[in-house]
């Protein structure tokens, strides 16, 4: 499977400004990875991780960080975006257990099975269910039995009576972060548009269908849910 449907164009002017739109949300990130760490904590010592779509490397750098011998595989279609997670990963002191992959998860060499992968607001740019189902069977191809997914989606059940009041709230957080007032309104008009927005239930039933074990709702802040789940046995 070609990967290209979950492709966002990020030139080096927008990679080179993505981090700093979003330190004002750094909050919701840090709870995030902080979850990420306790639920991954259990893993071997030495054990290697898959970053699928690692964009500025934000969770690669925090896992380095926290487990020093643990081993990283970024896997970025975007060159100014790896670009930057190389980069930072220098800056850290964590590059010499990195591996980086210009490209998508298709275009991976074939090497030994992963312990765990993230996958950190990527599937949900599959629009088609079917394509975002085969996007999480070739995540679990590349897990060892027992490895972990680890996944993160903007996620919302939009007819739901409650969705028109927290799409307000997540609005005010865009503007709060001083992303520009265009880009507000383009979010605004594209939301579950160009961005495959699926009740929360709906996204755990297609993880679930893909070769893992029913996965679990560890962290929420607003729309992105975040679960974790095994590959199934």
């Amino acid at each position: 499977m070609k990967n290209h449907e979950s492709s966002i164009v990020f030139d080096q002017e927008r990679a080179s400004s993505y981090d700093k739109q979003r330190a004002k949300m750094a909050p919701m990130k840090d709870a995030l990875h902080l979850c990420m760490r306790m639920v991954l904590s259990e893993l071997p010592a030495n054990a290697r991780i898959l970053c699928i779509g690692a964009g500025t490397g934000a969770e690669l750098i925090d896992l380095a960080q926290a487990f020093p011998e643990w081993r990283f595989t970024a896997v970025e279609p975007a060159a100014p975006m790896l670009d930057i997670c190389r980069a930072r990963a220098e800056d850290s002191g964590v590059a010499s257990r990195c591996t980086f992959h210009e490209g998508y998860l298709d275009t991976l060499p074939e090497a030994d099975s992963f312990d765990a992968a993230t996958c950190i607001l990527v599937s949900q740019f599959f629009m088609q269910l079917e394509g975002r189902r085969t996007f999480f069977r070739e995540i679990a191809a590349r897990l060892r039995p027992d490895g972990y997914l680890v996944s993160a989606d903007l996620a919302s059940d939009m007819s739901a009576s409650a969705f028109k009041n927290l799409f307000e709230v997540w609005v005010r957080m865009l503007k709060y972060s001083d992303l520009p007032a265009e880009e507000v309104e383009t979010f605004r008009a594209n939301f579950g548009k160009k961005v495959a927005v699926l009740p929360p239930g709906q996204v755990e039933s297609l993880i679930a269908s893909s070769g893992f074990d029913a996965p679990i709702l560890f962290c929420q802040t607003l729309f992105i849910h975040a679960w974790y789940s095994r590959r199934a046995s």
